[in-house]
């Protein structure tokens, strides 16, 4: 059995998140989208428990993340708070939610967290956003930061491939990193960037920056359902598989379908 790395099971906070970068402490950091789940992540001692937008593709089988509305980010959310005892639990604002206006923004980030519990959200974007962000956080809701990839925007760009290889959008992605900073974001994730630039933001800003296919970085984050390997036919580079629950769930039911039509289940002593 893994060693789990928990010295301190008390409720995590900013307080504590920006401390752990303070200390140089990794940040660990997954995706839940029911209760069940949270309810072992959590458990396993992840720091930051990530209601994602990508609930669109895991649960639902979208194609993006552009589908799911806030009422069913909300129902996932509210489901994960119930399982989680000391994660931060954050969740992510759907496409649309917030960027029609900034008021639109922050109703729906209080309506959030009145209904779902949830410690935090995320919304994707730099300076475009940040008079959304700036309302939010000043109505005392903390805000996540998401640069880099940011997947509500993949229709404007056309890939899934590594985001600021280029000087421009590099220069753009740092100087968004630090508004966001500055507009009161307590923790940045930067998704699919090269190496070398996440280092550039982390080393630009005091809060800490979570990576996803970008290299090291403050902590990482994962799809939960990516890195227990549910999903046979997703295997791009940045992903480390730590199970293979396809196959292990694929012969758990095939043999439960092969008991229930042999007669072997139930058995006497499975009967009351």
């Amino acid at each position: 059995m893994a060693a789990y790395l928990v010295e301190d099971t008390k409720k995590v906070t900013t307080g504590t998140l920006r401390e752990m970068k303070r200390q140089q402490r990794k940040i660990a950091m997954l995706t839940s989208y029911d209760y069940t789940t949270a309810k072992i992540v959590d458990a396993a001692g992840i720091d930051i428990i990530l209601v994602g937008d990508s609930a669109a593709n895991v649960m639902a089988g979208c194609s993006t993340t552009l589908p799911i509305t806030l009422d069913q980010i909300i129902y996932h959310a509210q489901s994960v708070v119930r399982g989680v005892k000391r994660a931060f639990v954050v969740c992510d604002m759907p496409f649309g939610s917030y960027q029609i206006s900034a008021e639109d923004a922050v109703r729906n980030a209080v309506r959030i967290m009145k209904e779902t519990g949830s410690d935090g959200v995320k919304l994707e974007g730099g300076v475009e956003i940040l008079e959304a962000v700036k309302r939010i956080v000043n109505a005392g809701i903390p805000v996540m930061g998401h640069l880099g990839l940011t997947p509500q925007s993949i229709n404007q760009f056309g890939t899934y491939g590594v985001r600021a290889k280029e000087e421009a959008e590099a220069a753009k992605l740092l100087s968004d990193a630090r508004a966001l900073e500055a507009a009161g974001c307590f923790a940045l994730v930067v998704e699919k960037i090269p190496a070398t630039l996440t280092q550039q933001v982390v080393a630009a800003v005091r809060i800490p920056v979570i990576g996803i296919g970008g290299g090291a970085a403050d902590g990482q984050v994962l799809v939960v359902d990516d890195m227990l390997g549910k999903n046979a036919d997703f295997k791009p580079k940045f992903l480390r598989r730590y199970a293979d629950l396809h196959n292990i769930m694929l012969d758990a039911i095939g043999q439960y379908v092969c008991d229930v039509k042999t007669g072997d289940f139930p058995n006497a002593s499975e009967q009351y």
